[in-house]
């Protein structure tokens, strides 16, 4: 039940992202949440490889090519859902940065309840 609970606040976080965002374009709330499916798919089968090949430049970086990774992680899912357009790639990295924010928020809404 929680997880369903989960699924439905990110997908409200992506709709407010493509509300607040001119760049990022959603077009219902069906879109935010096969998004949501998608990134989560990403998120546990394409990231950590794409994390341990960028391991060395994320080390000199400090992390922040973490950041870069999301936002190409997130137009990774934009390209797959029909109902999404992101115009470029700050516009994604600025939306993996609000999402990561509206995340932390969403887990500790959630963990109270556990």
């Amino acid at each position: 039940m929680m997880l369903l609970f989960r699924w439905i606040l990110f997908s409200f976080a992506i709709m407010l992202i493509g509300w607040i965002l001119p760049g990022i374009s959603i077009e219902g709330f069906v879109s935010a949440l096969i998004v949501t499916v998608v990134l989560a798919l990403i998120n546990i089968f394409i990231r950590p490889l794409i994390e341990f090949i960028s391991l060395p430049i994320n080390i000199l970086t400090l992390g922040l090519f973490s950041l870069v990774i999301n936002a190409l992680l997130f137009m990774l899912a934009g390209f797959f859902v029909s109902g999404v357009e992101i115009d470029n790639f700050w516009w994604a990295l600025l939306a993996s940065i609000i999402l990561s924010i509206l995340g932390v928020l969403i887990d500790n809404i959630t963990n109270k309840n556990v």
